[in-house]
């Protein structure tokens, strides 16, 4: 399983950044697979332990305030595992099939407008 998340305290101000490193921290101490950008941490693992990190790293936020705000996707597929690099790879095999690179915009009708295959109603692109 694979869960992308996003947590942060409300009502601190305006910088939340010390409370989400407590949060990372929580991440990369569990010892799970992860995976941080700017807007996102993924965690891959059984439910239980993913799960387990993600109440902790609210725990770990909602020392910082009152109130804690949450946003969570997963990707649950039983018995993957290596699906953070997987998914990445199987995307950039396709994009190659398509003879363009990671930073090129894919379209139908090759004028680089529109949506990339794999794109869901959110606009997020996910290759399975």
């Amino acid at each position: 399983m694979l869960i992308a998340f996003s947590v942060s305290p409300s009502g601190t101000g305006d910088s939340v950044s010390e409370a989400v490193a407590d949060a990372v921290r929580v991440v990369r101490d569990s010892g799970l697979p992860h995976r941080t950008d700017s807007m996102f941490t993924t965690v891959e693992g059984e439910w239980d332990e993913c799960m387990d990190v993600v109440r902790r790293a609210c725990e770990a936020v909602g020392r910082h305030g009152e109130r804690v705000s949450l946003v969570l996707k997963a990707d649950i597929r039983p018995g993957r595992t290596g699906e953070m690099q997987g998914k990445l790879d199987r995307l950039e095999a396709a994009i190659a099939r398509r003879g363009g690179s990671a930073g090129d915009a894919y379209t139908p009708d090759g004028t680089g407008e529109g949506v990339p295959d794999g794109a869901t109603d959110e606009g997020y692109a996910s290759p399975s």
